[in-house]
């Protein structure tokens, strides 16, 4: 008998089916008429109730300028529930999702507002018995994080009382640049503690994502070869086969490199490349995920190691799109790179020597994201000549998405009477060896950050170490030139393939 006050006395800590489930709590959304929170939070928060991941008083607050009523918040979350929830729709979870819904209207800088938000929390609290946990979630453009968080400050909204919680979830830009993450990172730890700050970068809530942790500190077959003596080099691709569509004011002025490289891809390289944690809590990987980010190293010369360029107009997927610089809304002078490309070594005992390749653009083959480990080739082949032209070097790659999955490519004979070698694949997807789905990203980060669970969050320091990385490429760009050009639908610019061909190597094709 466990004697744990709360704790399920019949519960049998070996069994695994019962899930974590947040206790008595509250989400605060700002900015809730806005795409993110129609087709993500929305609907994730109707998939947590659905599978009985939410506890019974659970409150759902929106706050918006639009003049709604709380019907007309309902039926909004009801209509974004319909068309983007991932759980088929079921009326009884529906019916106790809206007992706790409630809507405020209301500006950023809008007093009154905040007050009615206040007194909403307080009646919520009493009604469903949230016991004053609430999460503020700020899906705004990021110029309005300060007076949002400031505003919650002035109006008491985040204290935290005896025994209860108050938390801030920020989606990302963390900034611009080292300096303006500093500041925004001063601002809202001046309100909210550190441990109850939730940056959200979607990308480490994928199941894949985790599973690198899974793949190679569960296993032994990989982690012998996981150095600089078997492996050759790194390529971490984000690639996308749309444009910017109607994103050109937040996009014009950010580009690939700030929007991608700086969070997703570093964050890939820091959990390919970290040492094993003592322990998955989230000091100890935050540790190893530091160790790794303040390693990194630029290449000398940014000029023939680093990659900037623009999708032209062209022809992707039987339909013609424009070019960047034509997109509506896009200054035709604009220097903003769509396509980034970039060489980074660690220098450290394990990666001493090997590059790491990080790529993304818009607008390129097709959608995907995978982190492929490229090894070193034999040291000796005993095979005739051409018995091995097909050959290329073993790779391990990881499909973050779509068709999550593992998959090791490896040289096989070729049946016959001559000996001839090729490369030959061996696939893991995880639509065919698990009966449950990938929860969406958004589901798991959402309940993570209702239980305090900080693992898939990056913390100030890595935002920070991060921009340390990206500022000087940024800075080089900024003086030297104009972007390279990649027609719509291409791989992107020679330039790139040029920069892989010099160190003797070449990009993988997805």
């Amino acid at each position: 008998m466990s004697g744990v006050p709360g704790a399920n006395p019949l519960r049998d800590p070996q069994d695994r089916r019962l899930p974590r489930i947040a206790g008595p709590s509250g989400l605060v959304i700002f900015g809730v008429t806005g795409d993110l929170s129609r087709k993500k939070l929305m609907p994730a928060v109707y998939d947590l109730a659905n599978r009985g991941l939410l506890p019974p008083g659970f409150s759902l607050i929106g706050f918006a300028r639009r003049e709604w009523q709380d019907e007309d918040f309902t039926q909004e979350v009801h209509d974004a529930v319909k068309q983007h929830a991932r759980t088929p729709f079921r009326e009884e979870v529906w019916q106790q999702l809206i007992q706790g819904m409630r809507f405020v209207q209301g500006n950023f800088d809008d007093d009154e507002a905040f007050e009615q938000l206040k007194t909403t929390i307080q009646e919520l609290d009493k009604a469903q018995g949230t016991g004053g946990n609430f999460a503020f979630y700020l899906s705004v453009p990021p110029k309005f994080f300060p007076k949002v968080v400031q505003q919650l400050k002035k109006h008491g909204l985040a204290d935290q009382k005896e025994g209860s919680w108050r938390r801030a979830v920020i989606e990302k830009p963390f900034g611009h640049d080292l300096k303006s993450a500093q500041e925004l990172n001063q601002i809202v730890h001046d309100v909210f503690p550190p441990n109850e700050v939730f940056r959200i970068d979607h990308y480490l809530g994928k199941e894949t994502v985790q599973n690198i942790l899974a793949l190679r500190f569960a296993n032994t077959m990989f982690e012998p070869i996981w150095n600089r003596s078997y492996v050759d080099h790194v390529q971490i691709t984000m690639a996308e086969d749309i444009g910017i569509g109607g994103r050109a004011g937040y996009y014009d002025g950010i580009g690939a490199a700030r929007d991608v490289i700086q969070n997703h891809l570093l964050q890939l390289l820091a959990l390919t490349a970290m040492e094993e944690p003592g322990s998955f809590h989230p000091k100890a990987l935050v540790a190893e995920k530091l160790k790794v980010l303040t390693a990194v190293e630029l290449p000398e010369d940014l000029g023939k190691h680093t990659v900037r360029a623009q999708y032209v107009h062209a022809w992707q997927g039987g339909e013609e799109v424009p070019g960047y610089l034509e997109e509506d809304g896009i200054d035709p002078k604009s220097k903003t790179d769509t396509y980034a490309a970039i060489k980074l070594t660690i220098n450290n005992r394990r990666w001493a020597g090997v590059p790491f390749y990080l790529r993304t653009g818009k607008r390129l083959g097709r959608r995907v994201t995978e982190i492929a480990v490229v090894f070193k080739r034999a040291p000796y082949l005993p095979f005739e000549s051409g018995a091995t032209e097909e050959l290329g070097g073993n790779a391990l790659v990881i499909r973050v998405q779509p068709d999550e999955g593992v998959t090791v490519r490896f040289g096989s004979k070729v049946p016959g009477t001559s000996m001839e070698v090729r490369d030959v694949t061996m696939d893991f997807a995880y639509g065919e060896s698990f009966t449950e789905s990938s929860p969406e990203a958004y589901e798991r980060l959402i309940l993570d950050v209702l239980l305090g669970d900080a693992n898939l969050f990056p913390r100030h320091q890595e935002v920070e170490l991060s921009w340390n990385i990206l500022d000087p490429i940024e800075e080089y760009w900024d003086k030297h030139g104009k972007p390279a050009q990649y027609p719509a639908g291409t791989w992107g610019p020679a330039e790139a393939d040029e920069m892989l061909a010099r160190d003797g190597r070449s990009w993988r094709r997805p």
